[in-house]
């Protein structure tokens, strides 16, 4: 069940690099409870709008919202998580340590722990490894790791299947099942057709 009000929102969002539209005007609602896949040809711009509503670039026209206030850098500390292609973490630093500076930045989900985080994403065993020693797949099962260790309600996730099996994209999916069951909301972007367990997610199409 979806929550009344928005989470997320865009309105008349746009973005041109060097005059020339990359997006736009793009318009959507993001409420607790639901996932949203976006969707568009290469080029389209799906991981230019995820750099725009993380704050990373800013926006030609248009606005975003969250929670129904006017989004900036620093209302967004813990509220949203962002996992893209660069992952974010430290490669000399463990699985452990790497979740421990980002609990420490934003605090951790009510009833969590870092170890549990990493044991429910397969991790048990590798949690004091350093980073960069495990494999991509493993690399990218901590960055999910961070996904359920921190309160943040949005997620907003940049290609989250890349470099899994097909074990670690049923994982991908039951973990955005859970937090939307919990009232949280995530905006998805994939170029592989990724068939969701339950319902499917509404679908957002990005055109220049």
């Amino acid at each position: 069940m979806t929550s009344p009000s928005p989470l997320l929102e865009a309105r008349a969002l746009c973005f041109s690099r060097q005059d020339e539209p990359v997006f736009g005007p793009v318009d959507f609602a993001l409420h607790g409870g639901e996932v949203a896949l976006v969707e568009g040809d290469n080029g389209s711009g799906k991981t230019t709008l995820m750099r725009v509503l993380t704050g990373m670039l800013h926006a030609g026209e248009g606005e975003v919202l969250l929670d129904g206030a006017p989004f900036a850098l620093d209302t967004m500390a813990g509220a949203v998580v962002f996992l893209g292609h660069h992952l974010g973490l430290k490669f000399d630093l463990s699985a452990r340590e790497n979740l421990a500076v980002s609990a420490g930045l934003y605090g951790v989900r009510a009833g969590t722990s870092i170890t549990a985080v990493l044991g429910d994403v397969g991790l048990a065993g590798f949690e004091d490894e350093p980073v960069r020693r495990l494999s991509a797949g493993q690399k990218k099962r901590a960055a999910l790791a961070r996904l359920l260790l921190l309160p943040a309600r949005v997620w907003l996730l940049d290609e989250p299947y890349a470099n899994l099996d097909r074990e670690g994209i049923a994982l991908v999916n039951r973990l955005l099942r859970d937090h939307a069951a919990r009232g949280g909301a995530a905006l998805v972007t994939s170029h592989g057709a990724v068939t969701f367990a339950g319902d499917e997610p509404r679908r957002i199409r990005l055109h220049a």
